[in-house]
């Protein structure tokens, strides 16, 4: 398994619904990146300049939402990922 570093965490991609629009539906392109994802991983914390070590906000199987651009996508098993600072993570989704 993938195991972050420091502030990172590691998201499995939930892709998103298939939409329609007045019974056309849209093509793969006209998609958005998903949005939404479950952290499968979790770095430490972040090290401030002090040396004093902030836990993580999140856990493993929290739902968060994050910047569609944010992260860097990773395949590993055939599954894909994103992996991303804790700081690009919007919210989690209760």
């Amino acid at each position: 398994m993938l195991e972050p570093l420091g502030d990172r965490v590691i998201v499995e991609v939930q892709e998103p619904e298939e939409k329609n629009v007045g019974g056309i539906v849209l093509a793969n392109n006209a998609k958005e990146k998903p949005q939404m994802g479950k952290v499968v991983a979790v770095g430490a914390g972040r090290v401030l300049d002090n040396g004093q070590k902030v836990a993580p906000s999140v856990k493993e199987d929290d739902m968060v939402m994050f910047d569609k651009y944010a992260g860097t996508k990773v395949e590993y098993d055939g599954t894909p990922y994103l992996v991303m600072h804790e700081k690009d993570l919007l919210a989690i989704v209760k």
